[in-house]
């Protein structure tokens, strides 16, 4: 994004108030992260984090009761959902749903898909480098957090990294070198 001319900072400045509500109301629109940013800031008071997280807790479950006969549909559904994740993270600044909601999904589609996600070959290769690289990830985001939530993420976590070393992915695992047990 470019600088702003100082001289054009300075002119904005001394607009006259209605002219820079209407200047402002006319950019936020166009920008649909920061208007709900906004919404969920002023209007919600950042009050519905958790009403947020049980929306998208509820969209993992029914997209994994979805009958995906393949890997490659599981892996674009997670990555739908991990859209959505990221998005209540941006929205919310909510580290700590974005490391629970991720490992929900994961440990969902491991346990309503194991069939699908259980051997490695090549209808698995890119759902299980997918599923490698999103444990990372959210291993990383939990890292973080305070200390403290790493006792309420122990066991999610652990059942994650198993099921990462135990099904398709475990190759990729290694490579990453994911741990086998979060302590």
């Amino acid at each position: 994004m470019p600088a702003i001319d100082p001289d054009l900072k300075r002119a904005i400045v001394r607009l006259p108030e209605n002219e820079k509500d209407k200047l402002l109301l006319r950019l936020i629109t166009k920008d649909a992260l920061l208007l709900e940013r906004l919404q969920f800031e002023l209007i919600e008071h950042g009050q519905t984090v958790d009403e947020r997280r049980m929306v998208i807790r509820e969209f993992i479950d029914r997209t994994v009761r979805l009958k995906q006969d393949s890997a490659g549909w599981i892996m674009m559904d997670m990555r739908t959902i991990s859209g959505y994740i990221t998005r209540h993270g941006k929205v919310t600044k909510d580290k700590y749903g974005e490391v629970e909601l991720g490992m929900y999904m994961l440990n969902s589609f491991f346990e309503e898909r194991p069939d699908q996600l259980r051997t490695y070959n090549s209808r698995t290769d890119k759902c299980a480098l997918y599923i490698a690289k999103r444990t990372d990830q959210i291993l990383k985001k939990l890292l973080k957090l305070d200390p403290d939530y790493f006792v309420e993420f122990a066991d999610d976590m652990n059942s994650l990294l198993h099921r990462v070393h135990t099904y398709c992915p475990a190759h990729y695992a290694r490579q990453l070198g994911l741990p086998k047990e979060f302590e």
